[in-house]
């Protein structure tokens, strides 16, 4: 059995029966991993595809898919057939985190959340394209990088 199978079956085994929802936010990645590379090469799949799929086997019959990660390759192996027959909600496209903004800062205001327990890393603007680099590479154990001016 492949990762992608192994982790989406130890979802589906947590949630007893599959998650009611899930939200993509992986996207694809800058790098795509080598298995994966060597797998489209055979399939003719173009695209990072795994989170896709994997969402599709974990989540429960009747279930929400939400996919707003960024896929800039279009994917062959979309497996829209796991939506089909299993009445599976599919939304798409990007968060519309311009009118959550103020929510979330009035919750930050309020102390509901806090923020920096996600920044591990704080960066003058001079910076940006280091941030990226770190971001990207996934260097550092980073989580969220945020620039100051």
């Amino acid at each position: 059995m492949d990762d992608l199978a192994t982790s989406a079956d130890e979802l589906y085994e947590l949630t007893k029966g599959g998650a009611d929802v899930i939200i993509d936010c992986v996207g694809m990645d800058g790098l795509e991993p080598v298995k994966e590379k060597a797998k489209n090469l055979v399939s003719l799949q173009s695209g990072t595809i795994s989170p896709i799929q994997m969402a599709a086997k974990a989540v429960k019959k009747f279930g929400t898919v939400q996919i707003t990660g960024v896929y800039m390759t279009p994917a062959s192996s979309y497996p829209l057939q796991e939506f089909f027959m299993r009445n599976i909600d599919v939304k798409h496209g990007q968060a519309p985190v311009i009118h959550l903004m103020p929510k979330i800062y009035d919750m930050i205001a309020d102390g509901l959340f806090d923020p920096s327990q996600i920044i591990t890393h704080t960066m003058p603007l001079a910076n940006a394209a280091k941030a990226y680099e770190i971001f990207d590479k996934k260097e550092d154990k980073n989580i969220k990088v945020v620039l100051k001016p």
